[in-house]
């Protein structure tokens, strides 16, 4: 399951932090929750606070945009508890200021993403929708800027949105060198034989598309077995 983001009336901007991964996370000024928040309220001229509490069921530097789906959740519940109208400024014009996942999240549909991922194409009635979908992570952190950093920064062409099945992750290489153990999660899935199998994002997560939720739901069993330690969380692509 994911992250749980709830709010409520309050005189300040505030955030609390529990769950799994919780620890070492900061719920100060420097939060995507916080910074998302502030930003909204500063352009619409809001002087009311707000108290977030984070369930964080994901993991932390995990490169499947975590901090991001809370900060496009915290624009969302924001707009709603101060009742910001349609002429005022609203999360998507203040998303990509956060990062370049957050328009994406705010969207929360299957898009395409060319420059810097900021700049979204919706694509309607594709073959992705409804498939099943295993996510599974080493529990490594693997932060995004040590990955580029070892990214031999050669550009391999652009992907085609309609030739999914044939994409790549340019940063795949470059973590697995950092990460070995991302290999193994990868070498594991597409044991399972779906349909595709990438690493996700900068790392560590790995996805792998299934025909059928059965078929996704036996490989779930057998990596929980194989490797107990793992993070897993079986879905749907939207």
């Amino acid at each position: 399951d994911g992250d749980r983001l709830s709010v409520e009336a309050a005189d300040a901007l505030s955030l609390t932090i529990a769950g799994r991964f919780a620890d070492g996370l900061s719920a100060g000024s420097d939060n995507l929750i916080i910074r998302a928040a502030a930003i909204l309220a500063e352009r619409n001229g809001i002087s009311a606070g707000a108290r977030f509490h984070l369930e964080k069921r994901l993991p932390v530097a995990a490169g499947i945009g975590g901090g991001s789906a809370d900060a496009a959740a915290a624009l969302r519940l924001a707009t709603r508890l101060w009742n910001i109208d349609l002429d005022s400024t609203r999360p998507s014009d203040v998303a990509a200021e956060l990062g370049a996942d957050v328009p994406a999240c705010i969207i929360s549909q299957t898009c395409f993403g060319t420059g810097v991922g900021d700049q979204l194409h919706r694509i309607d009635g594709n073959e992705l929708a409804g498939l099943p979908l295993l996510l599974v992570n080493p529990l490594i952190a693997c932060p995004t800027g040590p990955v580029f950093q070892a990214w031999n920064g050669f550009d391999l062409g652009p992907l085609d949105p309609e030739s999914w099945v044939a994409g790549r992750n340019d940063l795949e290489l470059p973590a697995i060198t950092l990460h070995p153990e991302i290999a193994d999660v990868l070498a594991c899935l597409r044991e399972m034989q779906p349909r595709i199998a990438r690493m996700s994002g900068s790392g560590a997560t790995c996805f792998a598309i299934f025909e059928s939720s059965s078929r996704r739901d036996a490989a779930l069993r057998q990596i929980s077995t194989a490797c107990p330690d793992w993070w897993t969380m079986a879905s749907s692509i939207r």
